[in-house]
């Protein structure tokens, strides 16, 4: 669950769907209406939350991997 910056709940809801090659892709969102089968506990790795300023509406985005820097 989540709470946004004013204070509405959203539950976080995952499903795997395939495209067109064929290839799987999860997507992730965020409803207000809990829905059990598709709910989920945690936050996948690699990814984090962050919230439209206009509306406040929250989505899931991807973190940038950590590239290291050679001397």
């Amino acid at each position: 669950m989540c709470v946004n910056s004013r204070g509405v709940a959203y539950y976080l809801h995952g499903k795997t769907v395939t495209l067109q090659n064929g290839r799987p892709m999860p997507i992730y969102a965020f409803n207000r209406r809990l829905n059990p089968a598709a709910a989920l506990d945690t936050l996948p790795e690699g990814y984090r939350v962050a919230e439209k300023a206009n509306n406040g509406l929250p989505y899931v985005v991807r973190e940038a991997p950590v590239q290291s820097v050679s001397p």
